[in-house]
């Protein structure tokens, strides 16, 4: 150790281990400790040192303040006690605010229809990530609900929406279709079909009755085009 060491060692000594007689009748040591450690002892006991909070400006604020002094939205604080207690009287708070919404929203949660959208081999080890880009979407005004996504591997060139009442019991035409890209984009029926042929990168609803898309040019070469289209959902 060098001299700074040690004098740093000597000075941490001298600044938290102070005999302190006014702590004699507490419970545990007679000194001062460490004022940081205390903080993270798991323990209910009573901070051996707690902190001053005279002029702090946020419990004076509380103070002054009629409404605020008493209001059931600020957590309480707990000047004499540990961080492992403050943390498992806000876990219990945050338990009791959350317990009733789960009860109420897994009661009402069922399953209204079962699409299987592809098969995977039992034996494969990891599944193949073949959903991507799901996007939801709430029409209002006609009650529906819409979801966007792609699927990988063979179908990369076309956008799939599906389309649901948002009463259950009520069914809709069409409740599940997918729109291809393919070559759509080509300036005459002369091109090649393969050398201007899309994909679908992103999806996402513009309003209730457009759907923005950008799309990806599928050839493999550098300078690939990006298209954004917005297409009509009739």
């Amino acid at each position: 150790m060098t001299q700074k060491d040690i004098t740093f060692v000597a000075d941490f000594l001298t600044e938290h281990f102070n005999e302190a007689p006014e702590l004699y009748n507490r419970k545990g040591k007679y000194f001062n400790v460490e004022r940081v450690g205390q903080y993270l002892k798991d323990e209910d006991d009573e901070l051996v040192s707690p902190p001053n909070t005279e002029g702090n400006q946020w419990f004076n604020f509380l103070k002054d303040s009629t409404h605020l002094k008493e209001s059931p939205l600020l957590f309480p604080y707990y000047p004499e006690k540990s961080l492992h207690f403050v943390k498992r009287q806000m876990e219990g708070v945050i338990d009791q605010c959350i317990q009733k919404p789960a009860d109420v929203i897994g009661k009402s949660v069922h399953q209204a229809v079962c699409i299987s959208l592809y098969k995977v081999s039992q034996s494969e080890d990891s599944t193949p990530q073949l959903f991507k880009l799901p996007f939801l979407w709430n029409d209002k005004t006609s009650n529906l609900h819409y979801v966007l996504f792609t699927m990988l591997e063979n179908s990369i060139s076309k956008i799939h929406i599906l389309r649901r009442h948002t009463d259950t019991s009520r069914s809709v035409s069409n409740g599940i279709l997918a729109v291809e890209f393919g070559n759509f984009l080509n300036n005459s029926i002369n091109e090649s079909s393969d050398s201007r042929c899309y994909s679908c990168l992103d999806a996402h609803f513009y309003d209730d009755e457009t759907v923005t898309v950008v799309l990806k040019e599928s050839v493999q070469q550098e300078g690939k085009e990006r298209v954004l289209a917005q297409l009509p959902l009739s």
